[in-house]
Order: C-alpha cells, then structure tokens, then sequence
C-alpha cells in the first residue's frame, strides 16, 4: 500500500513538473512571437532599441575584446612550440582560426554578454516589475512588450553577431602575434595554415550562431524580469537565473546548431 502512495506521489510530482516546463516554454515563446510582431507592426519604441543596441554592443566591446585577445595568445601558447617541434606550423593557423570562427569566438562572446547584458536586463525589469512600474505602462496604454522586450531582443540578436566578429579578428590576431613572437612561426606559414583550412562558411555559421544567443540572452532576461517577485529578493533571484539559465541553453543550442550548420 505504501509503495503505492509512493508510485503516485512520484507520478504527480513528474506530472506537476512537465506541466510546469510546458507552461515556461509557451509563457516563454510567446514572448518572441509578441516581439516579432511589435517588430513587424512597427510598434516597437526604436529610440528604446537604438539604446539597447549600444548598451550590449558598443560597451560590452572592451571586455569582449580583451577575453578573446588573451584566449588566442594562450590557445598559441599552449600548444605554438608542440607544432613548430613537429614542423606543423601551418596546422597552428587552421586549428585557432576555426576554433573562433566556429566555437570560441560565439560561445566566448554570449557567455560574457550573458553575465553583464542578461543579468543587467533581469535587474532592471524585474526592479520595476516588483515597483509597478510595469503595471503603470500598462495603464498608460503602453504595452511592455513594444517598450521593455521587443527593443532589448532585437538588440541583442543585431549586436552579437557584430561582437562576435570583432572578437574572431582579434583572437585569431592575437594568437598569430604570440606565435610569432614566442615559438618563431613566421607569420606567413600561420596565415597560408588559415586560408587554406578555413572558408567563408565557417565564420558565417559562427556569426548565425551568435544570432541566436543573442535572442537567448536577452529573451531570458526579459522573462526572469517580467516574473520577478517578492522585491529585493526576487531581483537579485532573477538575475542570478537569467544568467544560469541562458549559458545552459546557450551550450545546448550550440551542439544543435553545430551540427546543423556544419553537417556534423
């Protein structure tokens, strides 16, 4: 009898969770289907967007810039002298330029933009969420969506791909520095090692990548604010989550997406 109870005690508590993950993920793709339509029906406030777009962008381009400038120097670092022992210098060159361009430079980037943007954007509306201020633009016939969300997803999905190409020249000019520099590859053979390994197509899928982190990063941020709580203690709830939560689905979106755009 006991075993039993248990058996339906679990049931529910999967059952209760399923409902629970389903509610989330439509609450959740209702937010981008409202937010499209704000973009498409020309509602959206863009000064709010131009913003937005500077905000994630333009200011979060030194610390992006500089993460992924020591990345390449160490990524050279480690392994420049194993190559040139081997006479594999020009191997050195295609393996840090399609790291970047594939991986490091996407993921790199939205992880950092996903700790100062996403928990910046939670913080803000979750703190005029749990003070009204929300309710207020409700009232003054202002929907959320076109003045809050539409404008902070729409920056994020245009910023990152911009980010992530500055941080791909960077990177790949750091590491070609360090090697030069530390194990002696002449530059060339790093360069000939890059052009002949690397095409287009690899720094395109990495920039349509970081399209869509964008989105990730600041769709959760605006959920997490518009469902914050209980004051003091919710903000700071929200935005701890906000970030969690978008490098999980970063990382996850990534494998998905690596698979499709190079056929993996």
């Amino acid at each position: 009898m006991y075993s039993t109870i248990q058996k339906f005690d679990l049931a529910a508590k999967l059952g209760k969770f399923v409902l629970s993950a389903l509610s989330t993920f439509g609450e959740f793709s209702t937010l981008y289907f409202r937010s499209l339509k704000s973009l498409l029906t020309r509602t959206i406030f863009w000064k709010n967007t131009i913003t937005q777009m500077e905000i994630i962008g333009v200011k979060s381009l030194p610390i992006a810039l500089t993460i992924a400038a020591f990345t390449g120097a160490v990524f050279s670092l480690q392994i420049a002298k194993i190559f040139a022992t081997f006479g594999l210098t020009t191997q050195l060159g295609q393996g840090l330029a399609l790291a970047f361009a594939r991986e490091l430079g996407p993921i790199l980037t939205s992880v950092i933009v996903a700790g100062r943007i996403g928990s910046s954007i939670a913080a803000e509306i979750g703190s005029m969420k749990v003070t009204e201020q929300v309710d207020a633009l409700e009232t003054l016939s202002t929907d959320p969506i076109d003045y809050l969300v539409a404008p902070r997803i729409v920056a994020g999905g245009l910023m990152l791909p911009v980010l992530v190409v500055f941080a791909d020249l960077v990177g790949i000019v750091s590491g070609l520095g360090v090697a030069a520099v530390y194990a002696h590859i002449p530059p060339k053979n790093f360069i000939d090692g890059m052009l002949m390994a690397v095409n287009l197509w690899d720094f395109l899928g990495g920039i349509i990548k970081s399209f869509f982190f964008g989105l990730v990063i600041a769709g959760v941020g605006t959920y997490k604010g518009l469902h914050t709580e209980n004051g003091a203690v919710g903000v700071g709830k929200s935005t701890t989550q906000s970030v969690v939560v978008a490098t999980i689905i970063i990382f996850i979106l990534n494998y998905f997406l690596s698979m499709i755009l190079y056929k993996l």
